[in-house]
This record gives C-alpha cells, sequence and structure tokens, in this order.
C-alpha cells in the first residue's frame, strides 16, 4: 500500500481552537489565490488566501455561487494540464 503525505497547516479559529487540514491544492483564479484544504473527515474546504503584514490568513468561500465557479475553474485547469 502507498501512501502518499500531503502537507498540512493548522488552523486557529476566532476561539483560539486548533484543527489541522491536509493542502489539496493550491491555485489561482482572477488574480486571487485559494487553497483545497481537507480535514482527516475528509471534509474539503475552498478558502481564499490572503495576506495582512506578511502574515498569511485562509479565509473561507462563504458565497456558494463564486465557490461553484472557482471550482469549476479549477477542474477544467485540471483536465486540460493532467498531473503525472
Amino acid at each position: 500500500m502507498v501512501i502518499k503525505l500531503r502537507d498540512s497547516v493548522t488552523i486557529i479559529d476566532e476561539k483560539g481552537e486548533e484543527t489541522e487540514f491536509f493542502i489539496e491544492a493550491l491555485f489561482d483564479v482572477d488574480n486571487e489565490s485559494f487553497a483545497l484544504i481537507r480535514k482527516e473527515d475528509n471534509s474539503m474546504f475552498l478558502t481564499k488566501i490572503e495576506e495582512d503584514q506578511g502574515e498569511q490568513y485562509l479565509v473561507p468561500v462563504s458565497d456558494p455561487n463564486k465557490s461553484s465557479n472557482i471550482l469549476d475553474a479549477y477542474q477544467i485547469a485540471v483536465e486540460e494540464n493532467p498531473a503525472e
């Protein structure tokens, strides 16, 4: 059995609670950067990468239409340029 390890990131929420997420993909759409992250229970989240004073933050994409459009663009890009 081959196990692929993914990069992970620990996110601290507004209550100070830490959760580890695995980074599934990093990509840009319309000059904005996004991360597709996954929890251990396999739930997936689309987040926008924002920077403030040298720190990076992952902000959830809460608009379902925007999220769908971004994921559609990502899927098209993956289909056009599959990884080896």
